[in-house]
């Protein structure tokens, strides 16, 4: 098995306590690393202090050629580091080949953001007050950040973490997820190549317990956690003083509309579905087609979802694997069956084998059952009919979250009720609500969370302005 040593301070290093990690798909333990304990984090917090300074005094075009030089070597070993984050998450390498790229462009994004600090010119004399004077905002960096990463993309969501703190100046100390920690420490080794100061970023796999230091100590002046809303609310609550942002998943939909193309809004329907085994923030778990349309809609779904092959994630033609553990296998199965007993139809899948779960569609559902209301976060999916246009936006909005959502018109009304009426962050149009460009902001409402991410946006979190007010 190989071992990975963890990131603290600019040092790899062994702790005492062993985390071995393994494929889901079979339950097989590959590699190992290690737990960090309390000394490590507070350690880490010591060198990033110290590496603030330099960090600070960095000049834009290092800081261009340092992120450039991270995206440069991620392409270079673009295969191998695809396979390990395949068999840690238990995704289908054709989508760990494009986690990859997506965190090469996270990197080759925050390159160039780096070369254009925000700042402003401000005139003054709008009143008597401010005649002959006339004032600069500037932007300098916020301090230091905590970053905690889910299991699900366990590179490129580190890497829009690290990204924008590096381009903004910002030491940060990062937590993955205890089950994919492998990709991140992947990312440590290549950032340890590079020219940053050493304690600039600490990687640092460890129980709730320790890494909840990241989010109570008051050195931190940023925490950015992407994860469960029951988790992230509730640091929000533990943080204290610092800024927060919270990237909290929701139960995205998908509105098929008469004027749409049908066979392009399957095609990505049924990719938004079941991409990564449905673990995914923006997965399309409801899709609402009008009832003209959807008993051919619905058919058609249904005979591609059963085409689709289950395999092992590093299989070129497995298109869907294992979810994480068995412990989210079994909840999701009881949703399944929780909604069929209420009198939801299961139409295909539902079935579960170990930590597999058969891509499964529904009907028949509501927002009072879970695999409606609530997150699945599995590979699973309902579709309904729905009358008008005002019905649908009504029924993707009937939700506590608020995240993307998906609208298949070629309507200009329908675009444009669409953009004001839905009730998220995101709106996109004949494309499902798992669209997303590692440049857009990106973000939701409601439980769906806090704040903004893309690079810029998350680079513009991560400072504070000040303004200079001068004579002319």
């Amino acid at each position: 098995m190989d071992e990975y040593l963890i990131y603290v301070g600019g040092s790899f290093i062994r702790t005492e306590n062993r985390l071995d990690v393994s494929c889901s798909f079979d339950n097989s333990v590959f590699a190992y690393t290690y737990l960090a304990g309390k000394e490590d984090v507070e350690h880490s917090i010591l060198m990033a202090q110290k590496a603030s300074e330099e960090l600070k005094k960095m000049p834009s075009y290092r800081l261009e050629q340092v992120l450039n030089e991270i995206a440069q070597t991620l392409k270079a070993d673009r295969r191998r580091l695809a396979e390990v984050l395949a068999l840690e998450a238990c995704k289908p390498i054709v989508y760990a080949l494009s986690e990859i790229d997506r965190a090469i462009q996270a990197f080759r994004v925050a390159a160039q953001e780096a070369l254009r600090p925000p700042n402003e010119y401000m005139t003054l004399d709008w009143t008597l007050a401010g005649e002959n004077k006339e004032a600069w905002i500037k932007y300098f960096p916020i301090g230091l950040i905590s970053g905690v990463s889910p299991f699900n993309f366990p590179m490129n969501l580190a890497a829009h973490k690290i990204a924008p703190a590096i381009a903004a100046r910002c030491p940060i100390v990062l937590k993955p997820a205890s089950s994919t920690p492998l990709s991140t420490l992947e990312l440590a080794k290549i950032l340890d190549q590079t020219d940053l100061p050493k304690g600039a970023v600490s990687i640092l796999p460890s129980s709730r317990e320790v890494g909840n230091l990241l989010v109570t100590d008051e050195r931190f002046k940023m925490l950015s956690f992407t994860g469960s809303p029951e988790v992230g609310w509730r640091m929000k609550n533990d943080a204290g003083k610092k800024k927060v942002v919270l990237e909290l998943g929701g139960n995205a939909a998908a509105i098929i509309t008469p004027s749409a193309k049908i066979k392009d809004a399957l095609k990505k329907c049924l990719i938004g579905a079941f991409s990564n085994a449905g673990q995914v923030c923006i997965h399309t778990q409801r899709i609402y087609v009008h009832q003209t349309i959807f008993n051919e809609f619905i058919n058609a779904f249904v005979a591609e979802t059963k085409k689709l092959k289950i395999g092992h994630p590093l299989e070129a033609e497995t298109d869907i694997s294992a979810v994480i553990d068995e412990k989210n296998a079994i909840r999701v199965e009881k949703w399944i069956l929780e909604a069929q007993k209420q009198g939801a139809r299961i139409l295909c899948g539902g079935k579960r084998h170990g930590n597999i779960l058969e891509p499964t569609v529904l009907t028949g559902t509501n927002n009072t059952m879970k695999v409606n209301g609530q997150e699945v976060f599995g590979p699973t999916v309902v579709i309904e009919a729905y009358q008008t246009f005002n019905d649908a936006i009504y029924m993707v909005n009937d939700t506590s979250y608020g995240l993307q959502a998906g609208v298949f018109t070629n309507h200009l009304d329908e675009i444009n009720k669409a953009f004001e009426m839905l009730e998220c962050g995101g709106v996109m149009i004949n494309e499902t609500p798992s669209y997303r460009v590692d440049h857009m902001p990106y973000g939701g409402i409601k439980d769906s969370g806090h704040g903004r991410e893309g690079i810029k946006y998350a680079i513009y979190d991560m400072l504070e302005p000040k303004i200079l007010v001068k004579p002319k």
